[in-house]
């Protein structure tokens, strides 16, 4: 893991747990869901970092966390030297300018009642009136217009409504919807996943072609392994909320360590017959284990084909096995196991920062 002061961001013991209520006048709290449980790593600038794994495993919630939409229980998200979790509202609002997201339905995340250049100018117009941008209207308005043309779309469409564009296009205002503020940091949750093939390649070679422009860092979600390894210079692969390998993209596709990130791999066709016929798949048995159990031992232990005693009684850290090649699992080595986890989340109280 790189440096504190290397890095763009970094991500230190991130936990988001949901409280478990019941009743209907009197709320009693009686369990937790952790969504997200103790996960740590770092961006550098100009990065993409792939963050990968099954539906339901945190991704969604860590990048959400990252931006404050959703308050960590505990944790760290630093973010050019500065500590997210601890600002408040307005100084959180300064810094969000230099992060922004891209989100997976590109017609849900629209406001079907603003056309596109109201949605797009919107950032803009919301920092205005907070003070934090001098802008005039006419510099919006060519602000938007030169947006528009360089995602691949006409200006002269800006009076549409989001309906009246192919899912593809709608990605394409979303787009230059994150860059209208100039960011350095995109969140990409899944951007692709809702479009088709031909036009899913079309945007993440905008994404890329905008990285190299922009010098972006982007951490970006996706299902497709396949995905994953064309836009990404490092791949982190989480399961249950915690991270269990981190690698360089070409590296952990050749050599992936854990038993998790194998089986996954393993389920990714290969576009050769007989290759194809003679490869052994790894079938993993079992569902996803519920996030509302508190666990002593390996997260994967359930569901691992390799799993040993340890594994169920300890904790493996992720720690260094090969160079900038992470790992957490006793497999590779019989490391000290992470300090417990508190029997009970701290307070949830911090208010939304919406």
């Amino acid at each position: 893991m790189m440096d504190r002061s290397e890095s763009l961001l970094t991500v230190e013991n991130l936990k988001v747990h949901f409280p478990l209520q019941e009743g209907i006048i009197v709320k009693k709290t009686v369990g937790y869901i952790r969504a997200v449980d103790g996960v740590s790593f770092s961006l550098g600038s100009g990065e993409t970092l792939g963050l990968v794994g099954e539906s339901g495993c945190g991704k969604s919630t860590t990048i959400r966390a990252i931006n404050q939409l959703y308050r960590p229980t505990a944790g760290k998200v630093i973010f050019e030297g500065k500590d997210l979790t601890s600002l408040s509202l307005k100084n959180l609002l300064a810094v969000r300018k230099d992060i922004q997201m891209i989100f997976q339905d590109p017609y849900a995340s629209l406001n079907p009642r603003m056309v596109v250049r109201d949605i797009i100018a919107e950032p803009l117009e919301i920092y205005v009136q907070r003070g934090l941008l001098s802008m005039s209207k006419k510099e919006i308005d060519e602000r938007v217009e030169g947006l528009m043309d360089r995602v691949g779309l006409s200006p002269l469409y800006k009076n549409r409504y989001p309906h009246e564009f192919s899912g593809g296009q709608r990605q394409r205002i979303g787009i230059a919807r994150a860059l209208a503020l100039n960011p350095r940091l995109i969140l990409a949750d899944e951007p692709v996943s809702a479009l088709d093939v031909s036009i899913q390649s079309q945007i993440l070679n905008l994404l890329k072609d905008l990285q190299e422009e922009y010098g972006l860092s982007y951490l970006f979600i996706a299902h497709d392994l396949a995905v994953i390894e064309y836009v990404s210079h490092r791949v982190a692969v989480m399961y249950l909320g915690k991270i269990m390998e981190v690698a360089r993209s070409e590296e952990l596709y050749r050599n992936p360590l854990h038993p998790y990130t194998q089986a996954l791999l393993s389920a990714i066709p290969i576009p050769d017959p007989q290759v194809e016929a003679k490869r052994k798949r790894i079938i993993l048995s079992g569902d996803v284990p519920s996030p509302d159990v508190e666990r002593k031992g390996c997260y994967f232990y359930d569901r691992c084909p390799r799993r040993m005693d340890v594994c169920r009684e300890r904790i493996p850290r992720l720690v260094d096995r090969e160079e900038g090649h992470q790992v957490a699992c006793f497999l590779y080595g019989d490391e000290a196991e992470e300090e417990p986890a508190p029997g009970r989340p701290q307070s949830l109280a911090r208010s939304s920062a919406h």
